[in-house]
């Protein structure tokens, strides 16, 4: 069958699915999105991904397209409309609709809404994560508010395209300190020597990663110490242990960092730990 997609009211075949050309979101990249993980059926950590998207909508000041309530029953509608178990869900907000001028619109302006769904294997994310992935080390040139989920991810783009070429699976940004902030599109962690795991404070122009906030939870209470604090490129590349998270890695861990092995080269035991607490968790 083929994809249906969401758009300002409308179900739609997802090869009809369009904007107006003077939406926001096209011209300036005025708008927010979210990526929901469904598996088995089940929306993975529905509602902190929709906390996370009014918040980025409360900090660009942009209108709700729709009430929380209704936007949880298109989610739903639109897995159901695809026939859909396994999958990921997009949702992305923009301003909306207004004469091209890079100031806010005056008046009330509709914000417009997107969703799509698409298939998406699961079982090849926990397959590569036995594995483990490389990365690559790229500078951070990303504008100043990375805690809003924006649209305007050129950065990453040309981030994760440099990794790509190098034959990395994700990109690991490095701060003009020497220090790692986050992947292009992932939370990254890395195990100290003395078994602790360690990630960039969200105080540090940090996006609030949903699968990292699910994570701490799990370490909490299994009793993995868990440390927030910022560390270098070489501090990563002599630790223990590397991983990332996100709602399309899941937990993966990371084995190479810019041509050089993590420890021994294989997935950790901790990383290994909490790849497997994460999916009892998602209920695979």
């Amino acid at each position: 069958m083929s994809r249906i997609a969401y758009v300002n009211g409308a179900y739609v075949p997802h090869d009809m699915a369009f904007v107006h050309i003077d939406d926001r979101g096209y011209q300036f990249a005025d708008g927010v999105y979210e990526v929901v993980s469904v598996i088995g059926g089940k929306m993975i950590d529905e509602e902190p991904h929709l906390d996370r998207l009014w918040r980025s909508m409360g900090e660009l000041r942009m209108t709700e397209p729709v009430t929380r309530s209704a936007l949880k029953l298109i989610s739903k509608q639109l897995v159901q409309k695809n026939r859909l178990k396994n999958a990921l869900l997009y949702i992305q907000v923009s301003r909306g609709v207004a004469k091209r001028d890079h100031a806010f619109p005056q008046g009330d302006l509709r914000s417009s809404l997107v969703m799509t769904c698409r298939r998406f294997d699961f079982g090849a994310v926990r397959e590569r994560a036995k594995t483990g992935i490389k990365v690559s080390s790229q500078p951070d040139i990303r504008w100043g508010r990375c805690d809003i989920k924006a649209t305007a991810l050129l950065p990453n783009v040309l981030a994760k395209q440099a990794a790509k070429e190098a034959g990395a699976f994700e990109a690991i940004l490095v701060d003009a300190d020497g220090n790692v902030t986050e992947g292009s599109s992932t939370s990254v962690w890395m195990v100290d020597k003395n078994g602790t795991l360690v990630t960039r404070p969200l105080k540090d122009n940090i996006l609030p990663g949903i699968t990292r906030a699910t994570l701490i939870e799990l370490a909490e209470k299994h009793q993995i110490r868990i440390e927030e604090r910022a560390f270098s490129i070489e501090e990563a590349k002599a630790s223990e242990e590397m991983f990332l998270t996100s709602a399309t890695s899941c937990a993966m861990p990371i084995v190479e960092l810019d041509g050089s092995a993590i420890s021994n080269g294989k997935p950790g035991s901790v990383a290994t730990k909490l790849v497997e607490l994460y999916w009892d968790f998602a209920g695979k």
